[in-house]
């Protein structure tokens, strides 16, 4: 007879289990990059600092768009789990890992169009952008590690196990922090040094997340199986549920580089304080990812077993912390904003500015935190189209908004409608995914009477 659903209390303990190892690995993120900064900005030259902020901001963004590897794979692998399907399990891993591979050496074979094309774009100056291009070729070495840890991470994940997250992250920043400091202050390198110490990093926690994906597999039955590795029909399901993730996030990108791109066209200073307030929202997304990173290994496991009372215990549970997370994140944004913008910036007139625009950032965690929670609860069932489709219809309100206000506000007001816009933007996506959500509880997230007669042990 299936398991009991679990006590609220005990579910709980099963989201923070696997979410604070999340959170905490979230945190190394910057902690790399205030190093990169820190250990090239005291070269002599502030090009070097230049070239390595463009060429970092490339790969972030090009990176981020190939996300999909990791989202996918620990949806439908918290899924097999669910199912008790060891042979899915593995062979989600090898799929993803050909996978990334295949796009990996694609990226490497097509780096010179792609860099100059993203440097374009980015319209650093010509010296900088020379620099970020000796960077990015470097680079892109490691695109195939990037991605194959992606998958690699998301299998993981997907089999309730986010403390390889944490261990595998600590390793890349300590191993990139270690480089970065022999290669540009102990051998005298400049911006190649840091790609140079990022690259080898990268292939470092490929060779760790290698070696703890072959004792993982020890403790699953079965074989990898050619035809199941090979063959383009077996990808079918992976094939849909990244395409549509890939869409997702390509909207996404859209949106911040929109957001980011028309605040830059009301001057230096409004696009300072803009990208200062935009590091609260990276804040609280550092939390909220954890519960929602839990909520998709956990859903899907709930999925794959056809238990919706699990399931909906499961999202109350990480709605409780997601929400106590982003009330907790508003009223330090209300009470301490001024006093974080002052830490994030020296400058007065940047300060000045984005204190202007700090009740936007008081509202925001309270709208973000249900497209957060929910990314994660649709990602766990593999319910992409959902997701791709509130970020449509979040875009159709972003951009007329957008316009609206640009030509109805005065000039002094027209960041306020940039805000107003991304704030919508938001708010749709939320609400979309929300209404998806009730939807799908009502129809095909729920027990049938004879689930219903089961689980209850008639």
């Amino acid at each position: 007879m299936p398991s009991a659903n679990p006590s609220p209390g005990a579910a709980r303990q099963r989201i923070w289990a696997l979410a604070w190892p999340i959170i905490l690995s979230n945190i190394t993120v910057p902690l790399l990059g205030l190093v990169d900064t820190a250990v090239v900005g005291h070269l002599p030259d502030s090009r070097y600092l230049a070239g390595v902020t463009l060429g970092a901001t490339l790969f972030g963004f090009l990176y981020w768009g190939f996300g999909f590897l990791r989202m996918g794979t620990t949806g439908l692998t918290s899924q097999a789990l669910g199912r008790e399907d060891d042979t899915a399990v593995r062979h989600l891993l090898g799929q993803s890992l050909l996978m990334a591979g295949a796009i990996g050496a694609l990226l490497i074979l097509f780096s010179r169009p792609l860099v100059a094309l993203g440097l374009w774009l980015l319209d650093g100056s010509e010296t900088a952008s020379a620099l970020a291009a000796e960077y990015a070729h470097i680079r892109i070495l490691s695109a195939p590690a990037v991605l194959a840890n992606y998958a690699i991470l998301g299998w993981f994940l997907g089999q309730q196990n986010s403390r390889v997250t944490l261990s595998i992250l600590v390793l890349t920043n300590a191993v990139n922090i270690a480089l970065d400091l022999l290669f540009v202050v102990g051998l005298g390198m400049t911006s190649d040094g840091v790609a140079w110490a990022t690259v080898i990093a990268d292939y470092t926690a490929l060779a760790f997340g290698l070696w703890l994906v072959t004792r993982q597999l020890r403790l699953l039955e079965g074989r990898f199986l050619r035809d199941r590795l090979l063959a383009l029909s077996a990808y079918a399901e992976l094939f849909r549920v990244n395409a549509n993730l890939f869409v997702r996030t390509l909207g996404l990108l859209f949106a911040m580089a929109f957001f980011t791109s028309r605040g830059a066209v009301q001057g230096d200073t409004v696009l300072a304080a803009n990208a200062v307030l935009l590091q609260f929202i990276m804040l609280t997304s550092y939390a909220l990812d954890g519960f929602a990173h839990a909520a998709e290994a956990l859903t899907g496991r709930s999925v794959g077993r056809r238990r919706w009372d699990e399931f909906a215990t499961t999202v109350r549970g990480a709605a409780g912390f997601s929400l106590a997370t982003a009330a907790a994140a508003s009223l330090a944004f209300a009470l301490g904003g001024e006093a974080l913008i002052a830490l994030l910036t020296g400058l007065p007139e940047v300060r000045a500015t984005a204190a202007t625009y700090l009740p936007w950032m008081v509202v925001m965690p309270l709208i973000a935190v249900w497209s957060y929670l929910l990314d994660g609860v649709f990602i766990g069932a593999t319910a992409i189209r959902e997701m791709r489709n509130s970020i449509f219809a979040g875009l159709a309100v972003y951009l007329p908004a957008w316009w609206l206000t640009q030509a109805l506000l005065p000039q002094d007001l027209t960041n306020h409608g940039l805000w107003l816009a991304f704030t919508l933007f938001t708010l749709v996506r939320s609400a979309t995914l929300a209404a998806y959500y009730r939807y799908h509880r009502r129809t095909r997230w729920r027990d049938t009477p004879d689930q219903g007669r089961l689980h209850s042990g008639l």
